[in-house]
């Protein structure tokens, strides 16, 4: 979403109850982008969002958001002092893989054929980054795990799993066995975007399904948060992550630019 309207003031205090945040006008549109980009992962509908001629965002049409009251809303308390930790700004959920988990097991043992060379080279995507945790594929044995993620194969193309709970990845994939009539590509790619999933990643098109399936809306909050991860793009397009809803039969399996940022900012 664009903001409604620029503003050309110089300076402008931006306040709710109990406190004021001063914005240079350089600054002004970069930061109520971000509110503007913050309610609508809140949940807020475009319709009540927007920019008053005095700089300041209001909601609901009474109601003035500040950037750290935005921050808040999409469970980022505190958020400067952790922006080394957890940088947002892509869409992740509000859960994420505790930093001490440093390998994640993928039981592949009921994947054979085209699956289970998908399954290789989507774990090959994560494993070829110098990321916080390892993935590693076993055959049934978690020993050496510090998590696993259990691999099955049934019903028709496409991928269900699920977000982190208690700083674990998420432990259940499903892969419909016809994903493999697409071919190698489609199947890692499906795999890759699963994983996704699973170490807390959104569809990076949630707030219109259409860009990526033809059709569908907004998936909203879905009580797991969904929160722009730092420095990725604030829009999605056809083929533009992995992470988007839906495949295609031109789906690569391989990382976008915007992709390996948003890997590399949680993780």
């Amino acid at each position: 979403m664009m903001l409604r309207k620029a503003c050309l003031v110089a300076a402008t205090v931006l306040f709710a109850c109990g406190e004021s945040e001063v914005i240079d006008g350089a600054e002004l549109e970069t930061v109520n982008q971000e509110i503007v980009d913050n309610l609508l992962a809140a949940g807020y509908p475009e319709s009540e969002i927007e920019v008053g001629d005095d700089g300041v965002v209001i909601v609901g049409g009474d109601a003035v958001v500040t950037l750290q009251a935005s921050r808040e809303m999409i469970g980022l308390d505190g958020h400067e002092e952790h922006a080394g930790e957890i940088q947002f700004r892509q869409y992740r959920t509000t859960n994420l893989v505790d930093p001490g988990i440093a390998v994640i097991c993928i039981d592949g043992s009921s994947f054979s054929g085209t699956l289970s060379t998908a399954l290789d080279k989507a774990i090959a995507n994560y494993t070829s980054l110098n990321l916080s945790f390892d993935m590693v594929r076993t055959n049934g044995s978690d020993a050496g795990c510090d998590a696993e993620i259990t691999m099955t194969a049934k019903g028709a193309a496409g991928g269900s799993s699920g977000f982190p709970e208690g700083g674990l990845p998420y432990s259940k994939v499903n892969v419909g066995k016809s994903t493999a009539n697409y071919g190698l590509a489609v199947a890692t790619h499906v795999i890759t975007h699963e994983l996704g999933h699973c170490i807390g990643f959104r569809h990076t098109d949630y707030y219109n399904r259409a860009i990526s399936c033809g059709a569908g809306g907004n998936e909203g909050d879905a009580g797991v948060g969904a929160i722009h991860i730092a420095g990725t793009p604030t829009t999605a397009a056809l083929d533009g992550s992995v992470m988007n809803s839906c495949f295609n039969q031109g789906s690569t399996g391989q990382w976008t630019a915007s992709d390996l940022t948003a890997l590399n900012a949680l993780y």
